[in-house]
């Protein structure tokens, strides 16, 4: 008999569950049962419109409850799903529609007027949905039987693309498989020891890996549910903390909540398990965290070509600055950057991972997928980073941030690490820039402590005292923030470009 593994694993198991899946902020509550009806009828009314299985559809909407039911009607209607960055500019979008070749389009109607002649020169059909639920799309769903065919798909098929950040070139629609995203779903519920009582806050958006595929799969393959909200609100996050029993964030939600006199050690005494990624959490944060509510974030790793590689345990050691230990079933070694050679542990070199997790490719990019996966399976992730002699690996930056200078290499973490460390500086970013003699130079790149002014001498000092002398900053600046993309990671190559005439001779 044929199945379609992804749909009948996370959602089909649910079709007739009464039980509560999605607690919205009004105080509204979607049973799963009724969850899959509107999807069922957003799948009937998609496959009305000519859509077939493989098609992709490209999804640029804000979050709601049927932005996500749009994720499980493409799951059960065999339909790729490419959700988008709701910041994306039109230019950006024409690019991602072409490339995917998408067949549907779904935004927002205030997008609709800018999007229909891009969607109309490539062929694609262009559908509304809109954050309260109205729109073209549930226009025509709301006619359709609550039932649905589920259109039989085997592991190997397409599930979904998610576009890299495109920050050295052109964006790559990363190709994630039926077996990917459930493999890595069914994997975490256990590790993390996810139950159908948990009930996790998602304050996450959902056209990422993190909201989507880690908070949502690992929800619905545990039988759980979520308080489901738009976006972060700390003053709604603080109000809806006592129904949940787990989080997951990234690290600003942890700041902004220790920053904040209403999260109390009471507040969180009911919680079960913080959870952070997307970014590296600071050990300050960790330790802070802890203080005040005797619970230690578990951080974690994964990457939209991955989903997740690597965790700290749920029992056991969970070790600021590290990203713990490879999953089950997930192979991660450290090579030389030039050569692939496995090197001995301790040493910093690419990260490479191996598992049911990995994409299969990148979408219409054969040579950019032979240069990233391995013909043994093992995809190279552009990290760098090590393992400790407990095997814990650490991260310590991108490929593309190491800083070669005068012949040296020179990794930013460590230098950060050091900054990082000073009772005025709240956080640091370092990158290198050009330079007429070394080729390229080290700057470090401050934030201060909030009310405080960094003192930038003694900061230097410390760098003098804990490192070599070619790893030093040429020069420390202060900056009010460092530049985010939207899941909270420094855009380290906005500041390579501010300031690269810093230097020039």
């Amino acid at each position: 008999m044929m199945t379609n593994p992804l749909y009948d694993r996370l959602f089909g198991i649910h079709a007739s569950s009464t039980t509560p899946f999605l607690y919205l902020q009004d105080g509204k509550t979607l049973t799963h049962m009724d969850f899959l009806a509107v999807a069922a009828q957003m799948a009937n009314a998609m496959v009305q419109t000519g859509l077939m299985p493989g098609d992709r559809v490209a999804v640029q909407i804000q979050k709601s409850p049927e932005a996500l039911a749009l994720y499980a009607a493409c799951v059960q209607a065999g339909l790729v799903f490419l959700p988008l960055n709701t910041a994306y500019t039109v230019d950006e979008l024409s690019y991602f529609i072409q490339n995917s070749g998408a067949s549907l389009v779904v935004c927002d109607e205030r997008s609709e007027e800018e999007l229909l002649p891009v969607t109309r020169s490539l062929g694609a059909k262009l559908q509304t949905l809109n954050a309260d639920g109205s729109g073209t799309l549930m226009d025509q769903a709301h006619g359709m039987p609550n039932a649905f065919v589920t259109v039989d798909r085997k592991d190997d098929d397409l599930a979904a693309f998610l576009y890299t950040s495109g920050t050295t070139g052109r964006s790559k629609g990363a190709m994630l498989t039926q077996a990917n995203l459930l493999s890595n779903a069914e994997t975490l519920v256990d590790y993390w020891r996810f139950t159908d009582k948990d009930v996790l806050l998602h304050a996450l958006p959902i056209f990422h890996t993190h909201g989507l595929f880690v908070a949502t799969n690992v929800t619905l393959a545990a039988g759980g549910s979520m308080v489901f909200l738009p976006k972060f609100d700390l003053d709604v996050i603080l109000e809806k903390m006592p129904l949940a029993t787990s989080m997951m964030g990234v690290p600003t939600f942890y700041t902004r909540l220790l920053g904040d006199n209403r999260f109390t050690h009471d507040l969180a005494s009911h919680m079960r398990l913080f959870i952070s990624g997307s970014a590296p959490l600071l050990a300050e944060t960790h330790t802070q965290f802890e203080n005040l509510t005797g619970h230690r974030i578990l951080e974690r790793y994964g990457m939209t070509e991955t989903n997740m590689n690597t965790s700290n345990p749920y029992d056991g050691g969970r070790r600021a600055g590290t990203v713990g230990f490879p999953l089950p079933g997930v192979e991660l070694k450290i090579t030389d950057p030039e050569s692939g050679d496995l090197l001995p542990a301790g040493e910093v070199g690419q990260i490479e991972v191996r598992g049911p997790n990995v994409f299969k490719g990148y979408w219409q990019m054969p040579e950019k997928t032979a240069a990233e996966l391995r013909e043994d399976g093992f995809f190279i992730t552009g990290d760098l980073g090590k393992i400790d002699e407990d095997g814990y690996v650490h991260i310590v930056g991108r490929n593309k941030d190491l800083i070669i200078s005068g012949g040296y290499n020179i990794y930013p973490k460590e230098i950060e690490l050091v900054l990082d460390e000073q009772d005025d500086v709240l956080e640091s970013a370092v990158v290198g820039v050009p330079h007429p003699d070394f080729g390229e130079t080290v700057l470090g790149i401050l934030v201060a402590e909030n009310g405080q002014t960094p003192d930038l001498d003694k900061a230097m000092n410390a760098v003098r005292d804990s490192l070599a002398r070619f790893k030093h900053p040429q020069k420390l600046v202060v900056l009010d923030e460092l530049p985010r993309n939207t899941m909270g990671k420094v855009q380290k190559n906005i500041l390579r470009e501010r300031y690269q005439g810093m230097f020039s001779s």
